[in-house]
């Protein structure tokens, strides 16, 4: 009987080898937040994010030249990423479109069927592949979503990663509001929000406002922040306060991974 109890200790410990808790990893490629010192600051947003085998390459800052050689410097192939996902069309975020994909024409670009046309021309242009997404939650991999369009006279998406540890919601602009996001991607997965991370769009709010909705956040179950680019420097401190060692500090050069969280 010893026996046979010690096996059914073992067997637990033996299935958790070789697992990896929350395998993501994101990196910040373009940001005006500075972080590491070695890279260009400039207004905008984009981060790489590596997960279930996809390399993401999430909105490309406001210059294409500027997003490459932070890459370059960073040690990180262009032609690694397999997919290209725009939150919106604000050129802060799309400006380093069209010379990333002179660099890397192959893979699918998953943006907004709002954007303007002319956007969607430029990416058929260079050989690129436009995914059009409309105002539903939409699958574009297996655990990777789309909120689907947000908002109202700023339409916006985010990025949704359905993880172990729960989701991973990811913010260009947060336009349509961050709480509203969290909400969706709440929906989508049925699991509470491990890691919300990107531009809040909170710069200008009163401290009263920029806490209301971070305990807001916090009363929907998000578990860590990681706010940036347009969250502004006092929600940064708020935030800081009321999520206290879930906040993760960030900026560009930042790397997020989620087995060390």
């Amino acid at each position: 009987m010893k026996h046979i109890c010690l096996l059914f200790t073992l067997i637990p410990l033996m299935m958790g080898i070789g697992e990896t808790r929350n395998p993501f990893r994101i990196d910040i490629l373009y940001d005006n937040v500075p972080y590491d010192r070695r890279l260009i600051n400039d207004w905008g947003f984009s981060c790489l994010v590596k997960y279930n085998g996809e390399n993401i390459l999430f909105d490309t800052g406001g210059n294409g030249k500027i997003l490459l050689k932070n890459m370059q410097i960073l040690g990180i192939d262009p032609k690694t990423v397999n997919m290209i996902f725009l939150s919106h069309s604000h050129g802060d975020h799309t400006g380093g479109l069209i010379e990333f994909l002179r660099v890397n024409h192959n893979l699918d670009v998953c943006l907004l069927k709002s954007f303007p046309e002319r956007i969607k021309q430029e990416i058929r242009r260079v050989g690129a592949r436009p995914i059009e997404i409309g105002n539903r939650p939409t699958k574009l991999r297996e655990g990777i979503y789309s909120t689907g369009e947000l908002g109202g006279w700023i339409k916006e998406q985010a990025l949704v990663l359905n993880s172990p540890e729960g989701a991973i919601v990811i913010t260009g602009c947060a336009h349509p509001g961050v709480v509203e996001i969290a909400k969706v991607a709440k929906e989508i997965t049925g699991k509470k929000i491990f890691l919300l991370l990107g531009g809040f769009h909170l710069s200008g709010l009163s401290r009263s406002k920029i806490t209301d909705i971070a305990l807001a956040l916090k009363k929907l179950g998000v578990i860590k922040v990681a706010p940036t680019h347009c969250s502004g420097e006092k929600a940064r401190l708020i935030f800081k306060e009321i999520f206290g060692k879930n906040y993760i500090p960030t900026g560009l050069g930042a790397r997020i991974r989620g087995d060390t969280l």
